[in-house]
């Protein structure tokens, strides 16, 4: 029996760096798969179906929508936006591991359908350098940037529901922790048990 791989949902606060460990995890630890949302947005020059996103039709997201076929969906403005439970749980049940990069909001709906995922909460090393990133954008207005700001003191709060926490004040240390927490989870004995046991037996028919 193939063992079943982890999913891995890392999210946090805009402006706590999880993009950049998450690609960095990626460029270091090549044993993991990425997971493909949904949207119904059009295709941007050079996005590719099945790759960047699954382009769907709003009738056909709206319809995964009812018939629970997404781990957790979001509208941002006219558009939806989702993770297909079916590609994500295929891909775990079949030994692989999954990464999923999503904000706070998204990783509690999917903790609401998938608890077994490992879910890692990443946070700046202060909130005055969290100030200093988003800052450091340059993308932000005044307004913007108050309320991004006062979102992200919100978020904070719901740590309580997360597995671990990494604080980003390096991305390689920041990184090989996310590596550590996937390979203590792979060791893990409640997850192993089944598996370790019938290994065992078969040893010891020969």
């Amino acid at each position: 029996m193939t063992p079943r791989g982890l999913l891995i949902v890392v999210s946090g606060p805009s402006g706590a760096g999880k993009g950049t460990i998450c690609k960095s995890l990626i460029s270091e630890y090549k044993d993991i798969g990425i997971s493909v949302s949904a949207t119904t947005r059009e295709p941007r020059d050079g996005e590719v179906d099945g790759k960047n996103y699954f382009f769907l039709k709003k009738e056909k997201f709206q319809s995964m929508i009812h018939n629970d076929e997404l781990l957790e969906y979001a509208k941002v403005y006219q558009n939806y936006y989702g993770t297909p439970k079916k590609f994500v749980l295929d891909k775990v049940l079949s030994g692989e591991d999954v990464l999923l990069e999503i904000d706070i909001q998204g990783a509690l709906q999917v903790k609401e359908k998938y608890p077994e995922g490992i879910f890692v909460f990443i946070l700046p090393p202060s909130m005055e350098e969290l100030k200093n990133r988003i800052i450091n954008r340059g993308s932000e207005t005044e307004d913007s940037f108050k309320l991004r700001y006062s979102s992200a003191l919100d978020e904070m709060s719901f740590i309580k529901d997360y597995d671990y926490f990494i604080i980003n004040d390096e991305i390689h240390k920041a990184t090989s922790k996310l590596i550590c927490i996937i390979e203590a989870e792979k060791n893990r004995i409640i997850s192993n048990i089944g598996e370790l046991i019938n290994e065992f037996k078969e040893e010891n028919r020969c």
